[in-house]
């Protein structure tokens, strides 16, 4: 794990390149709070990062796509009857 001093030097220069339309949301919401600015930088990465996939998790696109539109519902598609049949590859020797 990283020491502390470390991660606050990898999120400075953040604050270099937001626009200041964001620092200034980012002043306003760090306020509201009575946090720092960076104080409150590192809350909204702790809570977008903990709301956000396990990173880690093996389940495939296809599955975690499925899970969150089921929902929704499904939709029945009709397959079409092949009219030729499938081709041979031709593979040189």
């Amino acid at each position: 794990m990283r020491k502390r001093t470390e991660v606050q030097a990898l999120l400075r220069p953040l604050g270099r390149n937001l626009d200041d339309h964001l620092k200034s949301l980012l002043r306003i919401r760090a306020a509201r709070h009575d946090h720092s600015m960076e104080e409150e930088a590192r809350s909204i990465l702790r809570s977008a990062l903990s709301d956000s996939e396990d990173i880690g998790d093996s389940t495939g696109i296809g599955t975690r796509i499925r899970k969150r539109l089921e929902g929704i519902g499904g939709v029945e598609l009709g397959l079409s009857q092949r009219t030729e049949k499938p081709r041979v590859p031709e593979i040189p020797e």
